[in-house]
């Protein structure tokens, strides 16, 4: 048994947030005891306990990233799924859906297998596979979405690309919505990219870069939101960038569409003025924007139209990152930063409550994919994230467990660190 006392518990599906005391029992939550009720009534007639001290510490459901690159197979020299999950782990993420981009691609039931059983050997948290959408990502033929399902994938995705022809992505569709799973959309018009490496507008012109405009997502997000309508698929857009995705995604909640959608943290606290110079620590896909779509997806995050933050995490080597805008990858780590960040930028700042960042990083997650996850309730499996808020300190790269150590973030001021990680009540991370 393992009683974490005296810790704010903020539990978004049960509405607690308030100082408890949480009884884990076989890897399961036993109970939370609101309060600072007496240890020893706690502890009567049982024989071997441990005991956690988190006062003046925070309790948040595990986190939930739908959107991480783990690179393996094909891109080691990047990132691994030891590395990778360890980074999550970290970064307070127990649940993690590593995309389907890799060498080869996750697009069968026996790289969904192999990813599965691999995991197992190496990951400290819970792994999710995505499936593509269609064999090799080449957009051309769709692949076996049921045997997918049957390993263990709970999403398909093209990310990285987007599938531009709508009948094999409608086909797709069909049958994601016939095993109830989710598609999780990458909105890009690859034929309005142009060779674009940031967004369009002052900074691409001083550095001499092909810009990237909001209609190369927006495009998408509208094609997307229409098929999933026809097909009767659960969406959710991937990286939401632009003020006109928001206002999409609203419309379609409207209409009781099954659309989620997710915002990143370097999309809701950076725009394109503060990249400084030619530095591909800033060159991720879709691009910094605007400060106007910064202020709507923020508007998006606070309102609930937008429902849940996601990491994008995106490892590469230093090597590749030093060629600059022009030729360096999209792409930033994010496993280890995102609850500092949407803390500091979202909670901190007085818009969103502790509640709703639960929810946004925990709760509806779970509930995109569909699993009994993000809560702290009475029975559910103990995976769960002991915080400190209160002080400030500055992200340093150099310290990441992740292999890629790519992120505009450093030396970036925040509040919000994990001081442990339970996976089914196991500490796998203790800062």
């Amino acid at each position: 048994m393992i009683i974490i006392k005296n810790g704010h518990v903020v539990d978004p599906k049960n509405k607690i947030d308030e100082v408890c005391t949480v009884v884990i029992k076989d890897g399961v939550i036993e109970s939370i005891i609101k309060g600072n009720k007496a240890l020893e009534d706690v502890v009567n007639n049982v024989a071997d306990y441990e005991i956690i001290d988190a006062t003046d510490k925070y309790i948040f459901p595990g986190f939930i990233d739908l959107h991480v690159h783990l690179r393996e197979p094909g891109f080691e020299h990047k990132e691994t799924i030891k590395t990778g999950s360890m980074a999550a782990a970290k970064g307070g993420f127990t649940t993690i859906c590593p995309m389907p981009n890799t060498k080869p691609a996750t697009d069968s039931p026996q790289m969904v297998k192999w990813i599965m059983d691999k995991a197992k050997e190496v990951s400290p948290v819970n792994i999710v596979p995505v499936g593509a959408v269609t064999l090799g990502q080449e957009g051309t033929t769709v692949t076996d979405i049921e045997g997918m399902v049957k390993e263990g994938a709970l999403a398909i995705s093209e990310d990285g690309k987007s599938v531009m022809d709508s009948a094999v992505y409608a086909k797709a569709m069909k049958e994601a919505a016939r095993l109830g799973i989710v598609v999780l959309a990458h909105c890009e018009d690859k034929n309005l990219v142009r060779g674009g490496v940031a967004n369009a507008g002052a900074f691409a012109d001083k550095i001499g870069v092909n810009g990237i405009t909001n209609q190369v997502e927006d495009i998408i997000v509208a094609r997307d939101i229409l098929l999933a309508k026809e097909t009767g698929a659960k969406l959710h857009l991937c990286h939401c960038s632009t003020k006109d995705s928001v206002k999409m995604v609203e419309l379609a909640k409207k209409e009781g569409l099954f659309v989620t959608a997710e915002v990143c943290p370097h999309h809701f606290t950076l725009t394109t003025e503060d990249i400084p110079c030619d530095d591909a620590n800033y060159k991720m896909n879709p691009p910094l924007r605007e400060r106007e779509d910064v202020d709507a997806l923020k508007e998006g995050l606070y309102s609930g139209v937008m429902g849940c933050i996601s990491t994008d995490h995106a490892p590469h080597s230093a090597e590749e990152k030093a060629l600059g805008f022009a030729k360096a990858p999209f792409g930033i780590t994010g496993l280890e930063t995102a609850f500092a960040l949407s803390y500091t930028e979202l909670v901190k700042k007085g818009k969103l409550s502790l509640l709703d960042l639960a929810d946004r990083m925990s709760l509806t997650p779970a509930k995109v994919l569909g699993i009994d996850k993000g809560h702290l309730s009475k029975g559910a499996v103990a995976d769960l994230v002991i915080c400190d808020i209160d002080t400030e300190y500055a992200i340093n790269s150099e310290e990441f467990v992740s292999m890629g150590k790519n992120t505009p973030f450093n030396n970036y001021k925040v509040y919000g660190t994990i001081e442990k990680t339970l996976v089914s009540g196991k500490v796998v991370y203790d800062r």
